[in-house]
């Protein structure tokens, strides 16, 4: 790749970086944990962004695009960390969830009872957030558009108990 052509592509990454990047916070907010703080998470997923951008043929949009990506780092990471033996920390003294200052207080408590779902539940009801259609949300997940319909509203109830508890 020529130089021209690389000094293109990274103008176009951190634009689509810039414009997007809402939707990556959003997304790893809600797998924010003591093991993956979001700044962690964040630099993860741009970093899996910057790997991938050069195949991204513009067949879903960006957000789409990030999206995947940044459900696929968040999800792989939680994965890989079940994986390894468990450490006690030494001290804990750092908020672990990212909440902007103007966010009211039941978008915090929803985004609080979205943390104790499955890793699944939280990457469906999330989209289902962003009010993506159900046919993209299977398509970033791998699932049936039925199976999507289904875990949505299971997932749904869940929450509501959980809100009454």
């Amino acid at each position: 790749m020529n130089r021209q052509n690389q000094e293109e592509q990274e103008r176009d990454f951190i634009r689509m970086i810039k414009e997007n990047e809402r939707v990556i916070y959003k997304v790893c907010s809600v797998y924010v944990s003591e093991e993956f703080p979001m700044e962690d998470l964040y630099q993860e997923t741009v970093l899996n962004l910057w790997k991938a951008f050069p195949r991204f043929r513009n067949e879903s949009s960006y957000s789409t695009y990030i999206y995947r990506v940044a459900l696929n780092t968040c999800i792989s990471g939680i994965r890989r960390e079940k994986r390894r033996p468990k450490k006690a920390p030494l001290s804990f003294s750092a908020e672990l969830t990212f909440e902007p200052d103007n966010m009211e207080e039941n978008i915090r408590e929803l985004y609080r009872l979205i943390r104790q779902l499955k890793t699944l539940e939280r990457a469906i009801i999330l989209l289902w957030l962003e009010e993506k259609p159900y046919q993209e949300i299977a398509e970033l997940t791998g699932l049936s558009r039925n199976n999507v319909a289904t875990k949505l509203k299971r997932i749904r109830e869940k929450l509501k108990v959980m809100l009454n508890y």
